[in-house]
């Protein structure tokens, strides 16, 4: 726990916790929430076929994932950690221009 802490520069056993369940909330709100989308898309389960329906529910499910994982993070006083967070994320995975580096500006 204690590398954990250090990794993510972490004062409290509180905060781990926090972070934890902000995790949990956001995973779960995001698979809840796909769903109403797709529908809302007209793409519903029984209609399209499985190959079609299950890859765009997980793909739909990360933008989703990725503006609730900020909210609940502002909503439990970590927004400072998850904003940190998905920037580094979004930049692992190639999407780093979204956030241009302010000390060089191009």
């Amino acid at each position: 726990m204690a590398s954990f802490k250090e990794r993510w520069n972490i004062k409290s056993n509180w905060q781990v916790f926090v972070i934890i369940v902000v995790f949990a909330l956001t995973g779960s709100s995001a698979a809840y929430l796909s769903k109403p989308f797709l529908q809302w898309f007209g793409i519903v389960k029984g209609e399209v076929s499985y190959w079609i329906y299950y890859p765009l529910y997980i793909v739909l499910i990360f933008p989703i994932y990725q503006v609730l994982l900020v909210g609940y993070g502002f909503i439990f006083g970590q927004f400072t950690f998850f904003w940190a967070f998905e920037k580094k994320m979004l930049k692992s995975m190639g999407l780093g221009f979204l956030f241009p580096d302010k000390k060089n500006p191009e």
